[in-house]
């Protein structure tokens, strides 16, 4: 039996991995803190990263998957702010990103989700910050361990 429930710091990758940090910068101070936390959580794998920029949470599923059928990175990482305005707009944003999401993850793409969604800016500089809760970072190590356990099947697959 594999055991899958590794801590954090027991993460192990015995090649390189590549990710795709795909970014909504509309709140460019919260979207600046949620790449600092991702990158800060991908420096301690030695993870290869790379960054586009697209115009709003929407158009983050469809980014990432033109980047999974037609480019070679193990996995994505979706950042940006979601806050609640006057009209259901936020709704409608906040569902139609998340579902896209995890469209793309049950087509294959291993994918952490840091999009925050949330009522006010308060609320999404407590999460965005690094040094509170550093959703970016969440975000990174969610899809560090779905590479991980992908490759550790993928291994016990082939042996």
């Amino acid at each position: 039996m594999i055991n899958f429930n590794q801590k954090q710091q027991n993460l192990k990758f015995n090649r390189p991995v590549n990710i795709l940090i795909v970014v909504a910068p509309y709140y460019n101070e919260i979207s600046d803190q949620l790449i600092l936390g991702a990158e800060t959580e991908c420096k301690k794998y030695d993870t290869s990263i790379d960054f586009i920029n697209v115009p709003g949470a929407l158009e983050i599923p469809p980014a990432i998957r033109l980047a999974h059928e037609n480019l070679n990175y193990d996995g994505f990482i979706a950042l940006g702010c979601i806050i609640r305005g006057e009209t259901s707009h936020y709704d409608t944003v906040c569902s139609d990103s998340s579902n896209g999401l995890m469209l793309l993850g049950l087509r294959g793409a291993n994918v952490g989700n840091g999009i925050l969604t949330v009522e006010n800016v308060d609320q999404a500089e407590k999460r965005a910050n690094p040094k509170k809760m550093s959703k970016g970072g969440g975000a990174a190590h969610a899809v560090l361990s779905l590479i991980h356990y992908e490759r550790n099947i993928t291994e016990k697959t082939e042996n």
